[in-house]
């Protein structure tokens, strides 16, 4: 049951990385189509689910591979780095944007 678990987490990390991929395909069609690049949405559309999907897979693959404790506390550390630059980039994100555009 274990190993489900972390294959799923493995999986959704996979499936972020690859919506993040989408997002940036989409925002990239839709400045050539003549439409103003905007920072924020990028952010939102590309960035968050790169990063999240990158910590979710960093949180797995090394137990999943049997790495030394040594790697695995190095990439927890790095994970919780990038977990707070994230909500820093976020909050940023969300302070520049005007409330009327939120929805």
């Amino acid at each position: 049951m274990l190993g489900f678990m972390d294959g799923s987490v493995l999986a959704l990390g996979c499936a972020l990385v690859l919506v993040s991929l989408g997002g940036w395909r989409w925002e990239r069609t839709r400045v050539q189509k003549g439409a103003g690049p905007d920072r924020s949405r990028r952010f939102f559309a590309t960035w968050l689910p790169l990063l999240m999907g990158v910590e979710l897979m960093g949180a797995k693959v090394p137990r999943l591979l049997h790495a030394p404790h040594a790697v695995a506390m190095i990439v927890d550390t790095l994970n919780l780095v990038l977990i707070c630059t994230l909500a820093v980039l976020t909050f940023w994100m969300l302070r520049d944007r005007d409330p009327r555009t939120l929805g």
